[in-house]
């Protein structure tokens, strides 16, 4: 059985050796003409839907019953994203809006855009797992009076800031001697947090057929959850090694337990080794941590001239 490992190849080489599945994270290339050295990020609608169809069948074939998948797209995509996991055997639980804390993408003759999709479907029509999370939700300028509980999660995730908008980035991406991201579309640490929190349990297996610079390997190991993660680039393989291999101070999801205290089986889903029982007080995942070196700061919560190669 293939467990704890990253592999290098094609993932649908790869899935049919899989089995026991209990969550898959599923994102993808976008098919936006991005350029990838071992990717062709132009092909057809017709090639592209084709092999996305065949990578989720694949995924549900070897996914246990009752797992989970966790399928990320653009929002002009949700059509083709539901219609492949229906045509593939999968229920649909969720389309989670990913609202993220950037600005939004201009449009002409459109509103300008926000956010992306995250369907969330199981194998089955009821979950085998999903953990109820309660976090400690920002107040909205209208509410009175503080939460004593925190609050349930929706499928409006609009607390979790994206990596890839600039002065947001901070410390979290993988960056070259440079300072230039070595990968454009690494997914945050919350997210994956967030999803593996959700429909897994310690002991369970966690694939990412798409691992890019293995954040969700990175996580999934945390959680003491085994893992799986295929990438077709060996430079993001050896990436992935190394993360692994020496946690980073960025990687580290101690410091989100805070805001995820009031989850009622919080010790169970997510066991903490002993150097981290001390947790700092951190309520929120609004925090940005900014270069020290920056002369620029927040100003009214807006941030003012900051480009993206002044940040570590």
């Amino acid at each position: 059985m293939i467990i704890d490992e990253i592999i290098l190849g094609d993932c649908l080489k790869w899935i049919p050796k899989l089995k026991g599945v209990h969550l898959s994270f599923l994102d993808p290339p976008f098919n936006q003409g991005k350029e990838y050295r071992f990717f062709n990020d132009n092909l057809s609608e017709e090639e592209y839907w084709g092999w996305m169809k065949e990578v989720v069948r694949e995924i549900y074939k070897v996914t246990e019953k009752g797992g989970a998948i966790y399928f990320m797209q653009r929002e002009k995509n949700t059509e083709w994203v539901l219609r492949i996991l229906r045509e593939t055997g999968w229920t649909l639980q969720n389309l989670i809006i990913w609202k993220k804390m950037a600005s939004a993408v201009p449009q002409r003759y459109r509103f300008n855009k926000a956010y992306q999709i995250i369907a969330f479907a199981t194998k089955g029509k009821k979950p085998r797992v999903f953990n109820k999370l309660r976090v400690d939700y920002p107040l909205a300028p209208w509410h009175k009076y503080p939460r004593e509980n925190g609050m349930y999660l929706t499928d409006v995730w609009d607390d979790i800031r994206e990596l890839t908008s600039g002065y947001f980035a901070g410390d979290e991406p993988l960056r070259d001697e440079s300072g230039k991201r070595i990968h454009l579309q690494q997914s945050p640490v919350a997210l994956l947090l967030r999803i593996i929190l959700s429909s897994t349990m310690p002991g369970d297996l966690v694939l990412d057929p798409f691992a890019g610079t293995g954040t969700t390997l990175v996580v999934a190991k945390q959680l003491k959850r085994h893992y799986v993660g295929i990438e077709i680039d060996p430079h993001y393989v050896e990436v992935i090694k190394k993360r692994l291999s020496k946690l980073r101070k960025a990687d580290d999801i101690s410091r989100y337990r805070e805001y995820y205290r009031f989850t009622e089986n919080l010790d169970r889903i997510w066991p903490m080794p002993e150097k981290h029982l001390k947790i700092p007080k951190q309520k929120t995942l609004f925090d940005v941590e900014l270069s020290k070196h920056s002369k620029h700061i927040l100003k009214d919560g807006r941030a003012t001239g900051i480009e993206e190669n002044q940040l570590t």
